[in-house]
């Protein structure tokens, strides 16, 4: 299933169409490009969807939607998946 997913950012690199970095997915960390949301800051939470932030969160609705993606178990779906890229 592909889902819209929120994250905190942890990192920031580059600049512009090359700004990217990590976001905190419920302690799953991925490498996110970050140029669509150029205001989001580390520590910021971001709707991520396919590898690409696309728009900033407040916390109270990020952590909303932690609850709701682990009460379906979509959140296994995504451990797996960053599993898969470590192998």
């Amino acid at each position: 299933m592909c889902l819209s997913v929120p994250g905190q950012i942890v990192s920031i690199v580059g600049e512009d169409v090359l700004r990217s970095g990590k976001v905190n997915f419920g302690g799953i960390v991925k490498q996110v490009n970050l140029s669509y949301v150029p205001e989001a800051a580390v520590g910021d939470y971001v709707i991520v969807h396919v590898g690409f932030a696309i728009s900033k969160v407040d916390e109270a609705e990020a952590q909303q939607v932690f609850r709701y993606l682990k009460s379906i178990g979509e959140l296994e779906e995504l451990e797996m998946e960053a599993a898969d890229e470590i192998h």
